[in-house]
């Protein structure tokens, strides 16, 4: 009988070992080797060599193998692009990465962060092309002398991966690489399980998970839309295979270092954890498992950007962790300009100084200025939607020059999105109504006043004003 187990632990080991092979491969900038360059296949990881060269063990299974850009070096792009990966072949054992110096200073660089353009048809792909683009391409205008990269963070399409090629020739018109996060609208659904919701979306942009270097700033893409294997239902969730690549892709980052974690899915939307429910809707708004990856990001300055709610939301979970949540570009799924808290369609822009990261949202079609919208309700009272607000802002207000105090910052909705979704009946979409949101302001002014102002101090101490006469 010993035998016979002994027999069993060798074919086990053997059959490992089959379903193992080595590739090799050399990471090259103007035909000389670059070193300690990162590597991965998905589980195995490796440093490239004085020479530039490296080995990685792959296993049945791997679809990828890619590197982590190092700050300083651009990784060659196709139609915005960037192709920092292979994908694995069969026929194929060695693999070949060419970088190129980046002629401008990445230890200062800007972030152009969209999310949730969810184009369902050619229509609304249209409005994004006329509308959005079009002010994106201003904004870079103003920015041209420093290097400028851009994020889409996922729900790029709306259940149609026929889009993605035309949504690749639209955003080819930017001549800006693109790295893009994996959104719930964006999997295949139908499958069997998880691992089979990736592979269109792969097919055109690569891994869903990966990393990559600029300035001093380490970027970390992660995919939380975790498909069930049933219908059309997903849940916020980091599986462990992911988490173990994070583990190592962290292991080569000194701690203290500024890090950005990029996903669709919002980790948590308040700072204190809500109870656990199980039912779709709750597990499909949040990372129901966000709390491991706090634990895992502990020692770094973090930065968490996500989108999927359609609505804004700041979030700082406590002095080295902050969570951008960012309202859609496509506001209310293309049906209003506004997303369902009041938030202006729009994208985040991010400065990047060293380790120093500032921002701002950029509303389509407005002045980088405008921060917040100021108007009165139908009872007198006047509102102030702050929609990047977080806890380091001001929002105070002046009565006929004279300066009174704080607004009272409250939980509600935008009456303007109320009164704009009223009617059901224009919407491709009858369920778009005007959600809840805490970024709200309000005053009621007092007797005979003849003009309120309002001044909104941001965290960085740039100042914004907006004046009602009555």
């Amino acid at each position: 009988m010993r035998k016979f187990y002994v027999l069993i632990s060798y074919l086990l080991w053997m059959s490992t070992l089959l379903a193992q092979r080595t590739i090799k491969g050399r990471v090259i900038c103007d035909g000389k080797g670059v070193v300690d360059v990162v590597v991965s296949s998905g589980y195995q990881f490796a440093k490239t060599d004085k020479k530039g060269d490296f080995k990685l063990v792959i296993n049945e299974g791997n679809k990828f193998v890619q590197i982590t850009s190092p700050s300083g070096y651009l990784v060659e792009s196709t139609n915005s692009i960037p192709r920092f990966y292979h994908p694995i072949s069969d026929s194929i054992n060695t693999y070949t990465f060419r970088l190129h110096k980046n002629p401008k200073d990445e230890t200062r660089h800007k972030l152009i962060v969209q999310t949730d353009i969810q184009v369902a048809n050619a229509e609304e792909l249209t409005i994004y092309k006329d509308k959005v683009l079009p002010d994106i391409k201003a904004t870079l205008a103003l920015q041209r002398e420093q290097y400028t990269l851009g994020l889409d963070l996922g729900d790029i399409v709306g259940d149609n991966p026929q889009l993605f090629e035309p949504y690749i020739d639209v955003m080819h018109t930017l001549d800006l690489p693109f790295y893009r996060v994996i959104g719930n609208h964006d999997m295949n659904y139908w499958g069997r399980t998880f691992e089979t919701s990736e592979s269109k979306f792969q097919s055109y942009f690569g891994p869903t998970v990966y990393s990559f270097d600029k300035g001093n700033v380490h970027y970390v893409v992660l995919n939380n839309n975790f498909y069930i294997g049933r219908d059309y239902f997903y849940m916020g969730y980091i599986d462990e295979k992911t988490f173990k690549w994070l583990e190592r892709d962290l292991s080569y980052i000194p701690k203290g270092h500024t890090v950005f974690v990029m996903l669709h899915i919002p980790t948590q939307l308040t700072v204190k954890q809500n109870p656990f429910a199980y039912n779709y809707s709750t597990m499909g708004g949040t990372t129901i498992n966000a709390s491991s990856l706090y634990r895992l990001l502990e020692g770094y300055n973090v930065h968490i950007l996500s989108g999927h709610t359609h609505q804004s939301f700041n979030i700082e979970h406590n002095q080295t962790l902050y969570e951008h949540n960012i309202a859609a570009a496509s506001g209310s799924w293309w049906q209003i300009d506004l997303c369902t808290d009041g938030t202006p369609r729009g994208y985040r822009v991010f400065d990047i100084d060293s380790t120093n990261v500032s921002w701002y949202y950029k509303s389509v079609g407005r002045d980088k200025d405008y921060q917040f919208r100021l108007f009165r309700d139908d009872e007198g009272t006047v509102i102030a939607n702050v929609w990047n607000y977080d806890p380091q802002w001001k929002v105070e207000y002046y009565e006929d020059g004279n300066y009174i105090g704080e607004m009272e910052q409250f939980e509600g909705i935008d009456p303007i999105v109320a009164n704009l979704t009223k009617d059901k009946s224009r919407f491709k979409y009858s369920w778009i109504a005007a959600s809840t949101t805490s970024h709200l302001f309000r005053v009621i002014p007092r007797e005979n006043v003849k003009t309120l102002e309002v001044k909104v101090t941001d965290r960085f101490g740039n100042i914004y004003n907006e004046q009602l006469n009555f």
